[in-house]
């Protein structure tokens, strides 16, 4: 577009707007639903927890937890000694035997 062309530019900004909020207003919206779903499941029971299902909760919690921050310092890790840079193609040299060109040099 040019630059001095301002109409379409600022139109197309305002629909870009509108659909933005559109999104964040549909996203809350899905959030206040699940919230109030997680509520009315959490409350519409009189059952009782016993405590082994409190420590396999614990445990499992634990458990991801581990294997999350083990998986994410393995990533930091192999970004920084440079394991996640690009493979290089070596080409090898061509040896010719007639010219005697594979010596060592």
């Amino acid at each position: 577009m040019n630059s001095t062309d301002e109409q379409p530019a600022s139109s197309l900004s305002q629909g870009s707007n509108l659909a933005r909020w559109l999104l964040i207003a549909v996203l809350c919206a899905m959030l206040v639903a699940a919230c109030v779903l997680g509520y009315l499941g959490w409350t519409s029971t009189d059952t009782s927890v016993p405590a082994s299902g409190y420590a396999a909760l614990v445990l499992g919690v634990v458990f991801s937890l581990v294997v999350g921050i083990g998986l994410m310092a393995l990533v930091f890790y192999s970004s920084r000694k440079g394991y996640d840079e690009p493979a290089v193609l070596i080409q090898e040299p061509e040896h010719d035997p007639e010219n005697g060109s594979d010596q060592a040099r």
